[in-house]
This record gives C-alpha cells, sequence and structure tokens, in this order.
C-alpha cells in the first residue's frame, strides 16, 4: 500500500535533510537526475516536500547503503521499496549529530504526526489516517510509532471521546486500519528456537484488544516467540493455550474497568489454572483500576514500555539461566 500525499504538509529541503538522512545536495541530485521525488514550489520559488516524499527518500537512503544503485530503484513505489528492503538490516546513519538531538528530533516528528492523524479521524478520513501511519513507520521505525505516535493518538482519541469531541465510530476505524497494518509492525525475523515462549491475549470481558496486539508485537521485538490469541477467552482457555505451548510468559491487556466481580474472579482463576511457574504480566489503560488485587496475586504490572522492556528481558535471562 503506497502512501499518500498530503498537501497540507510541506517541508523546505533543510527539514527533508534531517529527517530523512539525505543530505540536501544529494536529495537535489536525486531529484534532478532520477526524478526520485517531485517536489512542489512556493509562490517563493522554493522547494517543498511531503511525509511522503520523506518516506521515499528514507527509503532510498537505506537502500543505498545496503548497496543497491540509486538509478535502479529511483523510480520504485514505497511498496516495492518496503518488500526490497523487508529482509536487510539498516544500514543507514543517523541523521541526528548526537543521541540528544536524536531523540529530541524523533519526539517533535512523532508528535508532528499525532497531530496529522488525529486530524484523519477527526475527519473521518480512513485512508489518510493509513498514509499518515505508513509514512510516519518508515520514518520512526515499529516501536517508535508504536510507543511515541500510536499510544499516545489511541490516548487522545479515548479522552476526546469523552469530551464528546469524537463518536465511538472514529475510534472503531482507527482500530481497523492499525489491525490492517498489523503485518507491517510484526517483526517478520523467525525467534531463535530457544527463545522464551508467551501467551498474549485479553480475559472474558475484555473486548478491545489492540493494547494486546501491540503488547505481543513488543515481546516479539524483544525476542519472544508470541502466540496471540485475540480478545474476550476464559480463564480455562487462557491456560490450556499456556499449556500447549509451555509458556513461560502470560501478558493480559485490560482496557475497560467494570466494577463487577466477574473480571476479580477471571483473574483469580487464571492466576490459579497456570499456577506460579507461568510468569502473569498485566498492563491497559485499566490495569490501575485493579491493582489491588494484582498486588494480591502476585502478577507483574507494566508502567511503561521501557517497564515492559525491563520485565521481558529479566524473565528471558532468568529462564536462560
Amino acid at each position: 500500500m503506497a502512501g499518500l500525499n498530503d498537501d497540507s504538509s510541506q517541508y523546505l529541503i533543510s527539514t527533508v535533510s534531517k529527517r530523512s538522512g539525505v543530505k540536501s545536495d544529494l536529495v537535489r541530485a536525486w531529484e534532478r537526475r532520477y526524478q526520485a521525488v517531485t517536489p512542489t514550489r512556493t509562490a517563493g520559488g522554493h522547494r517543498v516536500y511531503s511525509d511522503q516524499d520523506i518516506a521515499r527518500l528514507k527509503l532510498l537512503n537505506q537502500a543505498t547503503n545496503n548497496g543497491h544503485s540509486i538509478s535502479q530503484i529511483a523510480q520504485f513505489s514505497l511498496t516495492d521499496l518496503k518488500s526490497l528492503l523487508k529482509d536487510e538490516p539498516d544500514t543507514s546513519p543517523t541523521p541526528a549529530s548526537n543521541a540528544t538531538h536524536s531523540k529530541r528530533n524523533v519526539t517533535h516528528i512523532a508528535e508532528d504526526y499525532i497531530e496529522k492523524c488525529y486530524e484523519a479521524v477527526l475527519a473521518f478520513d480512513a485512508k489518510l489516517l493509513e498514509a499518515h501511519f505508513e509514512n510516519a513507520l518508515i520514518e520512526l521505525g515499529a516501536e517508535i510509532f508504536i510507543e511515541q505516535l500510536l499510544t499516545p493518538l489511541l490516548s487522545k482519541i479515548g479522552e476526546r471521546w469523552k469530551e464528546g469531541e469524537l463518536r465511538p465510530v472514529h475510534e472503531h476505524m482507527t482500530s481497523s486500519v492499525i489491525r490492517s497494518l498489523t503485518y507491517i509492525l510484526r517483526n517478520n525475523k523467525p525467534s531463535p528456537a530457544n527463545a522464551p515462549r508467551m501467551i498474549v491475549t485479553t480475559p472474558m470481558g475484555q473486548r478491545h484488544e489492540l493494547g494486546a496486539m501491540l503488547a505481543s508485537i513488543m515481546a516479539e521485538f524483544n525476542g519472544w516467540q508470541v502466540t496471540y490469541l485475540g480478545a474476550d477467552l476464559p480463564a480455562e482457555e487462557i491456560a490450556i493455550a499456556v499449556k500447549y505451548i509451555d509458556a513461560q510468559a502470560l501478558t493480559i491487556s485490560l482496557s475497560f474497568a467494570n466494577d463487577d466481580h466477574v473480571m476479580h474472579k477471571e483473574l483469580r482463576r487464571i492466576k490459579k489454572l497456570i499456577g506460579n511457574d507461568v510468569a502473569v504480566i498485566v498492563g491497559g489503560r485499566a490495569a490501575g483500576h485493579y491493582q489491588a488485587l494484582l498486588d494480591e496475586i502476585d502478577v507483574l504490572t507494566i508502567k511503561s514500555y521501557q517497564h515492559y522492556r525491563e520485565i521481558l528481558n529479566d524473565l528471558a535471562q532468568s529462564y536462560a539461566n
């Protein structure tokens, strides 16, 4: 799926160079000789580029650093470039001059995309939202995309839904677009045969699965073999799945809090059925609502993506030893 141009987003070549990692003179050369990008011009005659142009240049930069000839790939579509680079490492140099600047630059880019993605949600424009997501994925990479763009965007959508600015249908549309991009987000490299195994799901009554889906992707990036079960499963089925694959860990996502006793009962039963030899990890927007119970039954509660990575690394090391 090729990204779409967003005519409202126009960047000067200095910004394009920083975000793509391609020097300004090389951008001009690729444009002039190979028509790799086709910028428009302002009334004053300055070249201006789109998010799609930046995404193309970033992929072209990676491909040429991997040994491909710009003359042969300059006219490739975004889809073709992604396919070309699918199994190749990214050897492109970091565009920022130091780690602090790089972090600040990435944060700025992510915040910029959050605003554009939210405007697409508000306009109920699924194709434009998908295009923004695809371009952002190329610029940021999957893990940063999930942490610094997707998660804050979903929180913003939830807040605006409570305030009445958005309707439930906006959230459903966004979720559908995200699910369509799952194949891009997932880690396509096979895990080692001895990698620790994990089940990821949501318990009975928790029907929103995006949190669980993202948790499974993050676990894969951290070297785990993940079996993702989807949403709304009773405790007995979750426990059976854990035993089928001899999982070392179970990650559960809780998106909505409920004052009834069903969730308390299900969480207690899950813990009892799988025993103490399997680590139970719980995250999601509603996890804090059940914190007292989670502490009581001795499960690990995710505080952030960084904390989740630390939990996964600690568990993997303990199983390796």
